[in-house]
């Protein structure tokens, strides 16, 4: 008698078991098809596509699910990602997420040894690639002997990296953006936009001057003018100002 309760107690509690694994699979599958992601909403990037910041947050396990990638990243930022300092994923629906970006605050970046060095506003080196990025300048004309991540770049007057990214902010208020920016050996600046080479002198009145180029610069189509204009004497009591075109 006692073997036939053990028996059908085991069947029982099996039973119990098999009705346990096919609840918790069918959720498994529900949360599965049911929140699968079909929608990424991405903002702040400028560095990386959308597609790339996609991927950077669909990658790993399941991925692709609204439910996992929430838990995932609830409370947490995504880190150590290059050029980015974190990013922050919302989930909007069961099918949709948003992605905010929030990008380092690059200055501008230097060619050293065939790569391309990034720094900040302090001039201190925070990323390196093997390809350029666009909106941000190359900056030339600046003599230093040596490079090492995450430190300043070893040049005499620091405050040369201020001036660039203040010319990059302004420059992108206008939504613009410089090629190149050369100092030379008096920090005096000159900004390239194609053939185009702006001679801006030292960093007096920068925004004035940068109005001017934008100004001037919306009459020249597709790059066609070629030379040099001089801001370099512009100031609040004289605003005139010079082009020279290249010989043909």
């Amino acid at each position: 008698m006692r073997d036939m309760d053990d028996s059908i107690r085991r069947r029982r509690n099996i039973l119990i078991a098999e009705i346990v694994i096919c609840i918790l699979l069918g959720a498994f599958f529900y949360v599965l098809n049911e929140f699968k992601i079909t929608s990424i909403m991405v903002q702040g990037n400028k560095h990386y596509t959308t597609s790339e910041i996609q991927k950077i947050v669909e990658n790993g396990w399941f991925g692709d699910n609204s439910l996992i990638v929430g838990l995932k990243y609830r409370h947490k930022a995504i880190k150590d990602v290059p050029f980015i300092e974190t990013m922050e994923v919302k989930v909007e629906s069961r099918n949709s997420i948003r992605v905010i970006v929030y990008e380092k605050a690059l200055a501008g970046y230097i060619r050293y040894l065939d790569r391309y060095m990034y720094f900040d506003k302090d001039g201190i080196i925070v990323e390196n690639a093997d390809v350029p990025t666009e909106g941000l300048p190359l900056v030339t004309g600046l003599e230093f002997d040596h490079i090492v991540m995450y430190e300043p770049l070893p040049v005499g007057n620091k405050e040369v990296f201020q001036t660039i990214l203040d010319v990059t902010k302004i420059l992108s208020k206008h939504e613009m953006s410089a090629d190149r920016i050369y100092f030379n050996e008096k920090l005096e600046m000159t900004l390239y936009f194609g053939n185009m080479r702006i001679q801006m002198g030292s960093s007096d009145m920068l925004e004035e001057k940068i109005q001017q180029v934008a100004a001037i610069m919306e009459t020249v189509e597709g790059g066609e003018y070629s030379g040099v204009l001089d801001l370099s004497s512009y100031d609040s009591n004289s605003t005139t100002f010079s082009f020279q075109g290249d010989e043909e």
